[in-house]
């Protein structure tokens, strides 16, 4: 069978700000059910990218399809298959958790949303808090409100940046179960994150970024076989090698690793 059309495609994107390029050239896709890491020193174009993707800022050149749709040239047809949660979501403070809920759910033409809504504040253990001002949140529950907004559309591409910010013990494994979940559900997941366990528990794949400029695009496997002298190298030793030492032949491109693969 040929394989599924890429939830996103990157094509020779650039963004640059007046004389500093933030990303340089990069292209790459996306396919259902596949868990990416996006990972990079700071300052490699990491969030840059992701908020290009969002279609938050404008790539200076080059093209970015969600769903098949151009982010610039069809953006709400775009955004209405993505969503994006920064690394530190901004919340409106006068609204409770349940009017963001509504909120979204409007924005988004989502029918039926409250036992939708619902089942999400439920699997983070935000029932009890849904009539909470967002001004009256901790930073962890303020990161739920904020997944929870954002799944309630049933989105196809799902960018999270550091995830797991705030979150107790509870929140990160079940916020490890969402991510999978969705994946074997068919949606396309990025995850930025400089906790290399989270990388190496949950994605099959990378896409390394080094000062705004594409180093390695594979599986993990290839990823140790291009920067590592040991197959069972830890991921941090291949980020370190990757980011830091000279540039290796690039690995192959290969077919993604679908979640229900794994």
């Amino acid at each position: 069978m040929p394989d599924p059309a890429p939830i996103l495609d990157v094509r020779g994107f650039t963004k640059s700000y007046h004389t500093t390029i933030a990303v340089a050239d990069l292209s790459f896709s996306l396919h259902p059910g596949e868990i990416l890491a996006l990972v990079g020193p700071n300052g490699a174009g990491k969030t840059t990218t992701m908020r290009c993707i969002a279609g938050v800022i404008p790539p200076t050149q080059g093209q970015i399809f969600v769903g098949g749709f151009d982010v610039r040239a069809k953006p709400v047809d775009a955004k209405k298959r993505l969503a994006y949660v920064p690394d530190d979501p901004h919340l409106f403070d006068a609204l409770t958790v349940r009017e963001h809920l509504a909120f979204f759910a409007g924005a988004y033409e989502v029918d039926a949303w409250e036992p939708k809504a619902d089942a999400l504040l439920d699997r983070f253990e935000m029932r009890d808090h849904a009539d909470k001002y967002a001004s009256d949140l901790s930073r962890g529950m303020r990161q739920k409100a904020a997944v929870c907004a954002a799944l309630l559309h049933n989105p196809t591409l799902i960018m999270l940046d550091e995830p797991l910010t705030g979150l107790d013990p509870r929140g990160i494994r079940t916020m490890k179960q969402i991510i999978r979940e969705r994946a074997n559900a068919g949606a396309g997941i990025i995850i930025s994150s400089h906790l290399l366990a989270l990388v190496e528990d949950l994605c099959a794949s990378l896409l390394i970024l080094s000062q705004g400029r594409l180093v390695f695009r594979g599986d993990v496997a290839q990823a140790r076989q291009a920067y590592a002298a040991q197959s069972d190298a830890s991921l941090e030793d291949v980020f370190f090698s990757a980011t830091e030492g000279p540039a290796p032949t690039p690995a192959p491109p290969t077919t993604p690793t679908q979640a229900g693969a794994e």
